[in-house]
This record gives structure tokens, sequence and C-alpha cells, in this order.
């Protein structure tokens, strides 16, 4: 973990006596729900269900493990945090001791996790205490199922704890199943029910409609994903130079990485390969949000570099084409259901293992196509954008698809209700 925090940055508070379930404060709501979401693409995936329950007027223990997962909660959910109707924590080391102090401070009268959060004792000390808890938009691959079967009894009483268990898909199910969870079912992913800031989509369509480009946004970038990116950009740029253009004056490349420790290495990428770029972070102190300005401070520009936190929905709706990040390096794909949501034709790479089955539907949906390179990628978003009818069909068809396929929150908060 201390490796980790060195290499991410952020306040991670290894050693906090919270970590080890060790409170010296009194819990400030008694019999809370409980959900943890361990790091920024769970906290994420999680808001349409904690928004539910927000309304609901639920009051919401929020957990982490990552210091961008915190982080994305206490900006996700800031006024439920400051009436004091959320409260965020982390969760505790997998400790029998720091699970059990956990539980008998909060004392949460239900328990929800995300996606594969799976810790033995934290399982085994929620039955002691009689905690019903809940495994939430669950995914389970053929490997985490070859290694939960590895470790045996331990991990088989743990998925045969769980009060209900709601997989994203019927192949994770199955796994679930096999693992020891008893009667799976199958709910579908969070994700589809996300709920976006009309304020973002606005100025994001206003931004685009007053740049008068065609903008390409190439998101939530990880390790080793930017350069690929950025050479293939300096080859239409050299390929234009040779035919007497400006490539600025038709395109704009919004390149976004997924984790803010990145940003600058991001940037001095960008500096280094000469193209002509605007960070973010600069447009905000300048223009104050106004699209008009930050059109105006595009000028010029090929690039603009993502470097602020919590503006994703406002890209791609600024955008006609979203390639899709951490698909393009064996690190298992990025959440692209947003993208979808707005209407945005999407690009995956080749590596999607974590939303595999999301990736098949979409693209046997006509949402999205599959690109084997970073400059692949680029290749397609440039013919996509010379073809406007195509456009026009791939973003309706992914409206249409996330539409058909919202429902998973209601499900769980049917459950939820019951327990509560």
């Amino acid at each position: 973990m201390a490796f980790r925090a060195r290499k991410s940055g952020g306040q991670w508070q290894i050693v906090s006596k919270e970590r080890f379930g060790k409170y010296l404060e009194v819990a400030r709501h008694k019999n809370p729900i409980w959900i943890h979401a361990v790091s920024l693409g769970e906290t994420r995936g999680v808001q349409p269900l904690v928004q539910a329950l927000l309304d609901q007027g639920e009051q919401i223990l929020l957990t982490h493990i990552t210091a961008t997962g915190r982080a994305e909660g206490a900006r996700a959910f800031a006024s439920a945090i400051k009436s004091g109707q959320l409260v965020q924590q982390w969760l505790p080391y997998d400790f029998p001791g720091a699970t059990l102090r956990f539980f008998k401070h909060y004392n949460p009268k239900v328990g929800v996790l995300m996606e594969r959060e799976v810790w033995p004792n934290l399982i085994a000390s929620a039955k002691r205490a009689h905690i019903p808890i809940v495994l939430a938009s669950a995914r389970f691959s053929d490997n985490a199922l070859r290694q939960s079967l590895r470790l045996g009894k331990v991990m088989r009483e743990a998925y045969g704890s769980f009060y209900a268990v709601y997989a994203q898909t019927l192949q994770d199910a199955q796994r679930l199943e096999q693992a020891g969870a008893r009667a799976p079912r199958v709910s579908g992913n969070f994700k589809f029910d996300v709920s976006l800031p009309d304020i973002q989509i606005h100025h994001g369509r206003e931004f685009n409609d007053l740049l008068g480009r065609k903008v390409i946004v190439i998101a939530s970038t990880r390790e080793g994903e930017d350069e690929p990116f950025v050479k293939a950009i300096e080859k239409l740029v050299h390929r234009a130079d040779l035919q007497g253009k400006d490539l600025s004056e038709d395109y704009l490349f919004c390149l976004v990485p997924r984790h803010p420790q990145r940003f600058e290495s991001a940037a001095e990428l960008l500096e280094s390969s000469g193209l002509p770029f605007i960070r973010r972070s600069y447009m905000i102190k300048k223009c104050e949000r106004s699209s008009a300005i930050a059109a105006r401070l595009c000028e010029g520009k090929l690039v603009l570099l993502g470097d602020t936190l919590g503006e994703m929905p406002r890209f791609y709706a600024a955008s006609q084409v979203a390639i899709i990040g951490g698909s393009f390096a064996p690190l298992g794909g990025q959440n692209f259901i947003e993208a979808c949501a707005i209407g945005v034709p999407v690009i995956v790479g080749p590596h999607t293992r974590n939303f595999e089955q999301a990736v098949m539907d979409a693209l046997d949906e006509g949402a999205a196509i599959r690109a084997s390179t970073a400059e692949d990628a680029i290749q397609q978003a440039i013919k996509m954008l010379d073809d406007p009818q195509r456009l026009a069909r791939m973003s309706e068809a992914g409206y249409h698809w996330v539409q058909k396929h919202r429902g998973a929150v209601a499900r769980v908060i049917t459950t939820l209700n019951k327990i509560a």
C-alpha cells in the first residue's frame, strides 16, 4: 500500500487508526447503509445507487481503499457530505480485529460491496455481527474463478455468506455460483443507470458548436497509452503538412488521462512532441468555464489536455467520436457507457476483458467498433467523421443500447429495502 501510495500520490493515510478499525470520534449515523467502492472506477460506478438511496432519505457510510476513490466520492457527493447524510471512511485492512471493530463502531444495517471486493475476514466479521452483505454489479472473470478455487474453502465460505449476489451478466453469475455464491441473480451493470450532469453536457455541446471543428476525445488513457496516441497524431500532422494543410483548422484531439498523477507526464509528452496544445486547467482559470472563451483559447491548438477531475461528461459531449483508453494496453479496458449514453460513437482497443460482455453487446448493436492499435483508432475516427450518416446511426444505436439496459439499481434497491 505504501509503495502504491508513493507511486500514485494523494492522501492515503496508510497507517492511520481508521485503517485498522480504530476511531476517535463517535459514529455520526445509527445503522447506516454501508457501501464499499474501492477505487475511482467503482466509486463512479456506484454513484447511481448511492444517489438513489440518498434520494430515499437513507444515511450512507461510503468506504474506499484508494485515495482517488475517496477524492471522487468527496467530489460526487459534496452536498450530502456537507449535510451529514453521507460519511466517508477508509475500509479497514482485512484483519479479523480491524473488521470486527469497524462493524462494532458503525453497525450498518446492510452492506453493499461493489463488483469484486470480496475480503474473507470482512465477510466473516459481518456474519458474526449479523449484518447482511450484498455483492452488487458483480463481475467475475475466468481468471478470478481460478484464483478463487485455488484458495479453497476460505473463499467458498466468503461467497456463500452473501445475503444476495447481483451479477452484471449471465456468465458472471455462472462463475460466481461455481465459486460458492448461492443463487446469484443477473441485474446488469450500474453504469447503465448513470445520471449525467445536464449542465456539463450543455456546455460541452455548446463548446463544440462554437469551436466549429471535428473533435475526437481520447478518454481515460492509462500507463503506456499516451505516447502511441501522440505519435499517431504527429503522423497525421506530418501528412497534412505535406499536403499544405493545417490540421488544427479541422480537428481538435482531447487527451484525457484517467488518473491525476499522470497529468504532468502527459503534458511533458505533448511539450516534447511539439504539438500545439492547451491544458483544460489553464482554460478554466482564464474563462471560468465560459464555452465561448474556451473555444477562442483553443484557436491554433491541436490538442486539449484534460487535466481536471469530474469533467468526463463534458469532454464526451464536446466530441463527435470517443476513443476509450485502458483498452490499448493489456489493462482490461475502461467504462465507455457514459459516452454511449450521451450519444457519442465509441472506439475500443483489443484489451477489454473487464467489460467484455458490454463491449460485445455494443459492437453487435452498432454503437461501437474495435481498433487494433492507437494509430488504427485515430484513423478509424477520422473515417467516421467523414461519414455523417454513419456517425448518426452509431450515435442513435449507443443511446438506445444504454436505455435498454437500465434498471440494475432498481433491482438492488428492492432487495436493500427488504433487508432494511
